[in-house]
């Protein structure tokens, strides 16, 4: 299992230097752009949707269907803990308040936090940039950090609750805890830092489909809370969508808060609502007012790395738990 998530997290490297300017390929299909954890934003003032994620690059599209990019946004501190080259994982796109919002995961390889069973970790954390433009560029704010430094966390997204305060919801990572958690944290009211401390919401245990193998054979729960994206269906129910694994299977899911507010209680689901292997899923509306969920393929390519592209689905939110459709 730990070598499993291992190469998992060396396939998710960003390849592209931050000084450095990729080639800019226009009218591409989405089903040819190689991008793990995809996050559409669809922009009403420019009429474009723009799309992230791993990597931290960007696509633009007028239809969904034919993309130009990858176009470098993040312009990151490198005097900052990040180092001068980190990784970027599971960027995200956010408008609020007129302005643009990049939470992004960054890790700098040359700093070790931790070391539990024998694994070295490295310093990780869940961040937010900004931009008055929707194509950046997307520059550091005010703190320079979110999150405690010796926790390794990932996966930051973005949530107002109903008093209108803005949260940041994250995964501290299970190779620390060994039991990832879904946690929020709050924001500042400008988004430039975070207000006292992270609260759990759940546990990857707490889910009744994620599974695993121990090292005596016996199924236990599985240890993996990835890719939290909230959610409030035409009734009002708040959801999460998140995803973990079932043994080798990339699998997405999804819970709801009883109360309706982020403290939850959280009850999951008893079964994916996607395919095997298909995760990391968030929900948009497209200009034309029809609820698709972005997620990303999951397969093992020839040379054994994993092949991640994006995928739409059809989404019903019209009840209290959301319908997700046939792949498009």
């Amino acid at each position: 299992m730990l070598l499993l998530f291992t190469l998992v997290a060396v396939n998710l490297v960003s390849v592209f230097p931050q000084n450095r300017e990729p080639a800019i390929r226009t009218d591409i299909p989405l089903d040819s752009i190689r991008l793990s954890d995809p996050f559409i934003l669809a922009d009403e003032k420019t009429s474009t949707y723009y799309m992230t994620g791993t990597g931290g690059m960007l696509w633009k599209s007028k239809d969904l269907k034919a993309w130009t990019g990858p176009f470098n946004v993040i312009q990151h501190d490198p005097e900052s803990w990040m180092g001068p080259r980190p990784m970027i994982w599971a960027a995200e796109l956010h408008m609020y308040k007129g302005k643009y919002y990049n939470f992004a995961t960054f890790t700098n390889r040359d700093v070790k936090i931790d070391t539990v069973r024998g694994n070295v970790i490295e310093r990780r954390a869940s961040h937010v940039l900004v931009s008055g433009k929707p194509d950046g560029p997307y520059v550091p704010m005010a703190d320079s950090t979110y999150l405690p430094g010796h926790m390794p966390t990932l996966d930051g997204t973005f949530w107002v609750e109903e008093d209108g305060k803005p949260y940041m919801i994250y995964c501290h990572e299970w190779l620390q805890n060994w039991n990832g958690t879904m946690e929020k944290i709050e924001l500042k009211p400008d988004l430039s830092g975070s207000v006292g401390e992270g609260k759990v919401l759940f546990r990857a245990s707490d889910s009744p489909w994620s599974k695993e193998h121990d090292e005596d054979g016996r199924i236990v729960p599985n240890k993996v809370t990835d890719g939290p994206f909230l959610f409030r269906t035409q009734t009002g129910k708040l959801g999460m969508l998140w995803t973990s694994w079932v043994f080798d299977v990339y699998t997405q899911g999804v819970a709801y808060s009883e109360s309706g507010m982020l403290d939850g209680h959280w009850i999951h689901e008893s079964e994916p609502i996607t395919p095997s292997n298909y995760g990391h899923g968030m929900l948009f509306r497209t200009f034309e007012g029809k609820l698709l969920m972005a997620g990303h393929t999951h397969s093992v390519g020839e040379n054994g790395r994993y092949i991640r592209i994006p995928q739409l689905f059809e989404v019903d939110d019209t009840g209290d738990r959301i319908i997700v459709g046939k792949p498009l």
